[in-house]
């Protein structure tokens, strides 16, 4: 089974506190089903999970930024809203999205230092 970096943040605690993956979904008021899509990244982790397990396991902050930055990057899908955004950012937005697919390596970093240039990372 592959887990995403949440998943295996949610293992890493479920094995230390001796939890069953049914507890730690009954913690949070979703599914078994639900949790297991979440920890295998078929599902984004739900924002108001983040304090349930920081206060259930007691977590320090360090580890709170850890899972956090462990959702982060197991995300399958990003939103985006536009409904403030002016002419050039939607075309800009839309065209990225459209060309997402077909971006190699090279690409992208040179997308990411241009973001990094622009303050926007």
């Amino acid at each position: 089974m592959t887990y995403t970096k949440f998943g295996e943040f949610m293992r890493v605690l479920r094995v230390q506190h001796h939890e069953v993956m049914g507890d730690v979904a009954k913690l949070l008021g979703v599914s078994t089903p639900f949790l297991s899509a979440v920890e295998n990244g078929r599902k984004n982790v739900p924002d108001e999970w983040f304090d349930i397990i920081a206060e259930h396991y007691a977590l320090s902050d360090d580890e709170i930024a850890d899972m956090k930055m462990a959702a982060e990057n197991s995300r399958n899908q990003v939103k985006i809203t536009l409904s403030k955004s002016e002419n050039y950012q939607r075309e800009v937005a839309l065209q990225f999205a459209r060309s997402f697919d077909g971006i190699d390596e090279d690409t992208a970093e040179k997308i990411m230092a241009l973001l990094k240039r622009s303050g926007n990372n």
